[in-house]
């Protein structure tokens, strides 16, 4: 079995780790095809209520 020759470093690890906690995905916003309010992508319209072309939530609730 192979072992690694030296010890990670702290930093190197740290770096290595903080790698997969920065990677947030800014541009997933997309626009409500109903009222064009900014929305995530595969979700229900915060604004309206609607989703895929269809009203999931009641006014009220939105």
């Amino acid at each position: 079995m192979a072992l690694p020759k030296r010890k990670t470093s702290k930093r190197k690890l740290r770096v290595r780790r903080a790698i997969h906690a920065t990677k947030i995905d800014y541009a997933a916003v997309h626009k409500c095809s109903q009222c064009g309010a900014p929305k995530r992508p595969h979700r229900i319209c915060p604004s309206c209520g609607y989703y895929n072309g269809r009203q999931v939530l009641s006014s009220k609730t939105a």
